[in-house]
């Protein structure tokens, strides 16, 4: 039986052939050791009722972008599932295969952090670097996140979610400090903030500040690529899913073509490799 995981930072979703859907924290080969990794499968019951079946698993990940970083993730699960053949491939791949539709396109993912590729049903053709929470993300829950808490600390949000950040959520310069600076996954830290946006009552605030994201990602993640209005723009991933009014808003001002917009393809990317083994 067959066993795909598409992996955030923050989430990872495991789907079997027989779909049992499984989630657990996100394991990027950035930040985890195989063993943490190992440990938390181990401490999930629901893995132990179908390891024994699994001959197959497809895991993409978000940092799984280099032989050294796969093999953190593969020494794990080859330990677990001992009677299963382990693939690691890089989450944008697995954007790439859930959202191709028969026709090249630009494959996005906008989650905890965010990447583009133009992908022709065979090879990613092109592809931006991932530059990460720091440098990169642009319009990401990490992006969303980080602009949140700079504006809360210089005092510079909106009353109604400068309140929202106190009272609901305890955010305090010392705690984001601690957290950010000191502590581990600062980006999925970060990334927890963008679900504000939604809950906020300042929602010309929260329009703006996404828009604002939205548009740095197209600048940077879609018209980057020549001939972009050409070829339709799908998604995946949670931001992007739950503020698709402002994803379409921000295509239109670049003339692309929103396309598909999935905040779960592990569905379509478990579709995908059945797909190919009754073709093979």
């Amino acid at each position: 039986m067959i066993l795909c995981a598409d992996s955030g930072s923050t989430k990872t979703q495991w789907l079997t052939e027989s779909g049992k859907l499984i989630e657990t924290i996100g394991f990027n080969p950035q930040f985890h050791t195989t063993e943490s990794i190992l440990s938390t499968i181990q401490e999930n019951a629901a893995f132990s009722h179908i390891k024994g079946e699994i001959t197959q698993v497809y895991f993409y990940g978000a940092g799984c972008s280099s032989n050294s970083r796969n093999s953190i993730v593969s020494d794990a699960l080859s330990n677990f599932f001992t009677n299963a053949k382990i693939a690691i491939d890089h989450d944008l791949k697995a954007a790439a295969y859930a959202t191709f539709d028969g026709e090249t396109c630009i494959s996005c993912i906008i989650g905890t952090g965010s990447n583009s590729c133009l992908f022709n049903g065979e090879s990613i053709e092109e592809n931006v670097p991932a530059l990460g929470y720091i440098l990169g993300d642009e319009g990401s829950g990490s992006w969303l996140g980080k602009e949140l808490l700079k504006l809360f600390l210089y005092h510079l949000l909106p009353p109604a979610t400068e309140d929202l950040l106190k009272s609901k959520y305890g955010v305090e310069k010392e705690k984001v400090f601690q957290r950010v600076y000191r502590e581990a996954h600062a980006n999925v830290y970060l990334a927890s903030f963008a679900k504000v946006l939604s809950e906020t009552t300042d929602t010309e605030f929260a329009n703006n500040l996404v828009t604002q994201g939205f548009t740095e990602f197209f600048k940077y993640h879609v018209a980057c690529y020549p001939n972009y209005k050409q070829f339709p723009v799908h998604f995946v991933g949670s931001l992007a899913f739950n503020f698709k009014t402002q994803l379409q808003k921000v295509a239109d001002n670049f003339g692309a073509k929103l396309g598909y917009i999935d905040c779960a393809p592990v569905h379509k990317l478990l579709q995908f490799h059945l797909k190919n083994i009754q073709h093979n």
